[in-house]
């Protein structure tokens, strides 16, 4: 039997954390996640024509897995106009630990697709074994003059210097002999020209298990 799907009505965009064991929880997984709590909600979701349809969810911009962020973003299509007072906290309810609303807002329903306005993510990125930041800012300053970095992915050669927009070290405080430091990093996240973090900690000599790692900022056109 033929679906036609609802007319769409509202266009819901939720910012939300992604902390603790779900950052073990793949694209799809988070996918599925919002598609229950939508549903837990109340939430009146459009879903897609034809013989196979499905909820109108759309996500920001993969994160790989282990990876928690505090910028998530996704966007809920809605088949009924909400009033967004109360919104947050009738989210938060039906979603798992680790996952948390920050913000929910309505956007254009005819804007474009949410993933293809990202084109930049920041990162933080936190040392956990000890490198002397003199150590740490040459070497980020042999890669930002580097006027190419060749690199492979899934067999296939990039250049990953491009995909670098900003890289800096952040010291650790004084007050905080513990800590070892952080790497600030901007990269390019359009599609077809996605940087990664786990490459410029390669690229820096860092192993990636010696760090943790948290998206901090998507950047829209």
């Amino acid at each position: 039997m033929f679906y036609s799907s609802l007319i769409l009505l509202m266009r819901l965009r939720i910012t939300f954390s992604k902390q603790g064991p779900l950052r073990y929880t793949g694209h799809l997984d988070l996918h599925k996640i919002w598609e229950r709590a939508a549903r837990r909600a109340a939430l009146p979701l459009a879903y897609s024509q034809g013989f196979h349809p499905h909820p109108q969810i759309q996500l920001a911009a993969a994160l790989p897995l282990g990876f928690s962020s505090r910028c998530e973003v996704v966007d809920l299509k809605l088949t009924e106009n909400l009033s967004l007072a109360g919104l947050v906290e009738r989210i938060q309810t039906v979603v798992p630990s680790g996952l948390t609303i920050l913000r929910v807002e309505t956007v254009d329903e005819r804007a474009p697709a949410l993933q293809t306005q990202v084109i930049s993510a920041e990162y933080e990125v936190e040392l956990l074994e000890n490198i002397h930041p003199h150590t740490l800012e040459q070497r980020i300053e042999t890669i930002l003059n580097a006027p190419s970095l060749p690199r492979e992915r899934r067999g296939k050669p990039y250049d990953l210097r491009p995909l670098i927009e900003q890289l800096t070290v952040s010291p650790a405080p004084a007050a905080q002999p513990d800590q070892h430091g952080k790497l600030l990093m901007r990269l390019a996240a359009r599609e077809g020209a996605t940087g990664r973090p786990e490459e410029v900690l390669d690229a820096l000599g860092i192993p990636l298990e010696a760090t943790r790692i948290e998206r901090t900022q998507l950047i829209f056109k």
